[in-house]
């Protein structure tokens, strides 16, 4: 391939560097034109790299790799890029055996204090649990960067190790948005929220550093679990003057959702209508149509539903899940039946436990008891659990039906026998039709096999 060739297919590369379809067009030119061309240069097959490990498939940017290694091309010297987008690759394929061989690669070929390449294996190691390589690979480096405490930060918080990733955090240089939010996230995963909502308030009030989207997406998590309307208020507010809620739709998402779990419907559906439709997608419609479930408003829900539908937009199952538990909530059953029935014929979702879950839920609380046991039964032997008995017990005890309840908890103990919980509602069951012998042997039933009595609690 001539030299003159090369500016033309670098900005092909550049320009459709997004495209998979151009990139491997591109790709089998470059082999059919001679891939031991002396002419080749290395830019080209790092776009290529780039591409591959940044991509859906990079697997493919490790055998290209290994193609270049069994050619055995003297003409080909990888670089810094190279490997950092090689390493890119192993870590996205979680493969950290892998890694460890490219590790290798790199001290071979003398990038053993290269910053780039170095913060780019602590990333690899952090990412695939394998901290003490991380650390050592971090502790080795002759100079760091912010990029390279904030990987390790990243990855100590990801596995759980918040005490770690803190003592290192307080030791870092320079802390920036990005560490701050490896942090916050961190407690947030732990379920330690208002650690959380304590630290972002630090660094926003009292540290001034503005948080970037990815800051707000990361504390949202708390603000929904500790039901902090006023936070969210405040997130809201925040989010219009920097532009978060006009640019980035996973935060205003996120707002629908936040507002609708701290009890606020009113807000939600007016972010939610905030949104123009172009920008509207499956997860803002999802949010709303939760949101209007966790609420009780079953109709607002169904009518979300059949909206989202009118601009052509496919629900997935999470879609279903949400509809289908405002349906239950709503008393919507012959609505929640329907939409059971388009999951399956029309949307080809394959249902889980929890959406067997919501229909028994559904048809117990309206005292359909004998529908929901026929469901209970067609559930799959690989995803049924002891749960879904448990709900169905529960709606027997509430419409007072002993035959159902028997069969129930016959189903229950062939699952599980230690749960006193099983026992004490079919003892109540007993009791309130006067039959107390059968109760009274329940409870023997229950001693016998050992169930655990949760005890009571109050918080009065």
């Amino acid at each position: 391939m001539k030299r003159r060739h090369m500016p033309y297919l670098l900005s092909l590369l550049m320009k459709h560097i997004a495209s998979r379809e151009a990139i491997r067009q591109i790709h089998a030119q470059l082999i059919f034109n001679g891939i031991h061309s002396t002419g080749m240069s290395m830019t080209i097959w790092n776009y290529l790299f780039r591409h591959y490990s940044l991509g859906s498939s990079p697997k493919e940017a490790v055998l290209l790799f290994k193609n270049f290694q069994l050619l055995h091309l003297p003409i080909i010297s990888f670089d810094s890029y190279s490997y950092s987008f090689l390493i890119k690759a192993c870590t996205n394929l979680e493969q950290p055996t892998l890694g460890t061989q490219v590790h290798g690669l790199t001290v071979k070929a003398g990038f053993e204090h290269h910053i780039y390449v170095q913060t780019a294996l602590v990333n690899m190691y952090s990412v695939c649990g394998c901290l003490v390589e991380a650390q050592q690979v971090f502790d080795e480096m002759p100079e760091r960067n912010s990029v390279t405490w904030n990987a390790l930060i990243t990855g100590l918080t990801k596995w759980g190790q918040i005490g770690l990733a803190c003592s290192l955090f307080d030791r870092m240089p320079s802390q920036n948005a990005v560490s701050w939010t490896g942090i916050i996230d961190g407690y947030s995963r732990l379920n330690q929220h208002k650690q959380a909502l304590a630290l972002f308030r630090t660094m926003v009030v009292d540290k001034a550093i503005k948080p970037t989207e990815v800051t707000i997406l990361a504390i949202f998590p708390s603000i929904r679990n500790l039901g902090c309307l006023e936070c969210c208020q405040l997130i809201h507010s925040y989010g219009e003057k920097s532009g978060f809620n006009e640019c980035d739709i996973r935060v205003t998402n996120s707002l629908i959702d936040a507002y609708a779990k701290c009890g606020c419907i009113e807000s939600a559906v007016k972010v939610f209508h905030g949104i123009t439709c172009e920008k509207r997608n499956l997860v803002s419609w999802t949010s709303i149509i939760s949101g209007f479930a966790m609420h009780g408003m079953g109709k607002y829900a169904a009518d979300s539903f059949k909206r989202m539908e009118d601009e052509c937009l496919m629900p997935n199952r999470v879609t279903f899940l949400s509809i289908l538990n405002a349906c239950s909530h709503g008393g919507l059953v012959e609505e929640g039946l329907e939409f059971f029935r388009k999951m399956l014929n029309e949307c080809q979702v394959v249902p889980d436990i929890k959406h067997y879950g919501c229909l028994i839920d559904m048809l117990g609380r309206e005292g359909r008891l004998e529908e929901a046991e026929m469901i209970a039964l067609q559930i799959p032997t690989e995803i049924a659990n002891v749960v879904i008995w448990r709900t169905l017990l529960g709606a027997c005890s509430f419409h007072g039906n002993i035959q159902i309840a028997e069969r129930v908890m016959r189903k229950i103990l062939e699952m599980e026998r230690r749960y006193g919980g099983d026992y004490v509602l079919l003892s109540n069951i007993y009791a309130g039709f006067c039959r107390f012998v059968d109760a009274e042997g329940v409870r023997r039933l229950m001693d016998e096999s050992n169930a655990s009595k949760v005890p009571g609690l109050s918080h009065v």
